[in-house]
């Protein structure tokens, strides 16, 4: 499995494409912010910019983990689970946290990724993808989350941007 350089995730196409030497070779279906974009702390949004993955959380755990600061509680996702804690914000599995590159955008003070607690993380498969429903972080489906990750490496560059993936990236899978 060959190793990513580069995770674009675009808004409007709530999609994420993971490039390897400048090719796309992964294009999945996610979930942003449903607040939008936007950098500040509190806004539930989901920054832009330039990020880095700083921390990969959850290896060896099994889909569905149940993380909770990012630990995870020995719980599996279960619809009998969901319905006992209505309105958790299920994350699940896996978690890249990512850390914002840009000073003053996505880094450092009242716009900082990192202290946002800002990730890629699993979701559990009753909710949509491709429609923005989270809290400001990027949600995956877990299966798609588990092919993702072990291509990850740490620092690996995350570009978020509210454009569509440019039409050359997005004709190049195949």
């Amino acid at each position: 499995m060959q190793a990513l350089d580069l995770l674009h995730i675009s808004l409007a196409d709530q999609a994420l494409y993971g490039f390897a030497d400048g090719q796309l070779v992964l294009r999945l279906a996610v979930s942003t912010a449903l607040n939008g974009p936007g950098e500040q702390s509190g806004s539930g949004c989901t920054p832009r910019g330039l990020h880095q993955v700083r921390a990969r959380i959850g290896e060896g755990l099994p889909a569905g983990a149940v993380l909770r600061g990012r630990r995870w509680t020995g719980e599996v996702w279960t619809p009998e689970l969901h319905e006992a804690f209505p309105g958790r914000d299920w994350i699940l599995t896996r978690i890249l946290w990512l850390s914002g590159c840009e000073v003053g955008r996505n880094r450092l003070g009242a716009v900082d990724t990192f202290r946002r607690y800002i990730y890629l993380h699993g979701t559990p498969d009753s909710e949509p993808m491709g429609l923005p429903r989270s809290h400001g972080c990027v949600r995956l489906r877990n299966a798609d989350l588990l092919e993702l990750y072990p291509r990850v490496p740490p620092h690996c560059r995350v570009r978020i941007e509210e454009a569509p993936c440019p039409a050359w990236a997005a004709a190049d899978l195949t």
